[in-house]
């Protein structure tokens, strides 16, 4: 069997797409390592919703992506990958095709509901955190990542919370209240 271990990175270095070694403590690899951890994130989602529900595949499909997202931000060429300017568009179909049996939204939406919903909303917010990584990342080197990669992240943060509302829909979804005056 082969070993999972190299072990180079224990001197806080690894290698890019391109073979090239790169230091873990920057920019690119807090991008990469959000980017995953959101991916294990929906990963868990998957776990929780039923197997009958037509999320699963939608989730599947986005998990493969974010790993060519992955490979992108370790300095892959983006043409081999899924995310493209249609993508995004699928992404904003399948939002307004979900959004369009929810109810309007009358407050704030509160993260929690089913435990499926709820871990929907922790993606959600890795999402937004894995992001602003990325746009770290491009604010510190212009041009290393795609346009259409910077609005799939933007775009899948907003399916990620409506598919939360869908999926609270059955369990019941928790709104804010202002307070009282």
């Amino acid at each position: 069997m082969a070993k999972i271990y190299t072990r180079t990175g224990d001197s806080g270095q690894t290698r890019l797409a391109n073979g090239q070694a790169a230091r873990k403590a920057t920019a690119r690899f807090e991008a990469i390592g959000t980017v995953d951890e959101l991916n294990a994130h929906l990963g868990l989602t998957l776990a929780l919703l039923g197997e009958d529900d037509a999320l699963p595949a939608i989730l599947l499909a986005v998990q493969n992506e974010l790993f060519d997202f992955g490979a992108v931000l370790a300095g892959a060429q983006p043409e081999k990958f899924r995310i493209h300017a249609e993508r995004v568009n699928e992404l904003e179909a399948e939002i307004d095709r979900l959004g369009a049996d929810l109810p309007p939204m009358r407050s704030f939406i509160l993260p929690g509901g089913s435990p499926a919903g709820a871990q929907l909303h922790v993606a959600r917010t890795v999402c937004r955190r894995a992001e602003r990584a990325v746009w770290a990342l491009e604010d510190n080197s212009p041009g290393t990542v795609p346009t259409d990669c910077l609005r799939y992240l933007n775009r899948l943060s907003d399916l990620l919370f409506t598919m939360a509302r869908s999926v609270n829909q059955a369990g019941g979804e928790t709104t804010w209240h202002a307070p009282k005056a």
